[in-house]
């Protein structure tokens, strides 16, 4: 069986921190059904975890293909691949060995996919949560980055625990329901489509 290696933006210093972040994705994976032929390596900063995918594509070893997951931060142009956006935004080249289907985006920000699930922002924050403060946007990936935060932290100003990165926001990705953020978010569809395919 092959092994997708998935190099993923984020993570936070400290044990415990890396720690909820591979639970909370290893859990969001595992909802997607996709889990039992995912690795998870937590890239830390986001030019860390592309030198950490660039390194693993020249060194791959049979049966297992590396992926690289990112932010976008950003509108993706239309039209543009995720390496055109990647090398238009970072500065970042295709790796030789890397394919145009080895690098994912979370559109415009992994945030982006919390808010295609409302009942479980409803079921995690609890009483207090503020479900107007997030708009019935028509595209979830045309929102910015900005709007996202700012949506999240006026719907939880009043909740016991507010939205923060981190903690919270790992305990949020491995409730969150992955068809929701599929049905949502097409850069997520595919990515999620590229790991069954495999």
């Amino acid at each position: 069986m092959v092994t997708a290696t998935l190099y993923i933006e984020g993570g936070g210093e400290g044990k415990d921190l890396r720690a909820r972040f591979r639970e909370g994705w290893k859990k969001f994976f595992d909802s997607a059904g996709v889990g039992g032929r995912t690795k998870i390596v937590r890239g830390a900063g986001r030019r860390q975890t592309f030198d950490r995918f660039a390194t693993a594509v020249s060194d791959s070893s049979p049966g297992t293909v590396p992926f690289l997951l990112v932010d976008s931060e950003g509108p993706v142009a239309p039209g543009h691949s995720v390496w055109q956006h990647l090398h238009a935004r970072d500065g970042w080249h295709r790796p030789a060995n890397a394919g145009d289907d080895r690098a994912f985006l979370m559109v415009q920000v992994m945030e982006t996919w919390f808010l295609a699930d409302r009942e479980a922002l409803r079921s995690y924050f609890g009483t207090g949560f503020g479900e107007n403060a997030l708009r019935a946007w028509p595209n979830l990936e045309d929102v910015p980055k900005s709007r996202v935060f700012e949506a999240l932290e006026r719907a939880t100003a009043s909740c016991r625990k507010s939205y923060s990165k981190g903690k919270v926001s790992f305990e949020l990705l491995a409730q969150v329901d992955p068809a929701q953020v599929e049905a949502a978010c097409p850069h997520a569809k595919a990515f999620l489509n590229k790991l069954r395919a495999l």
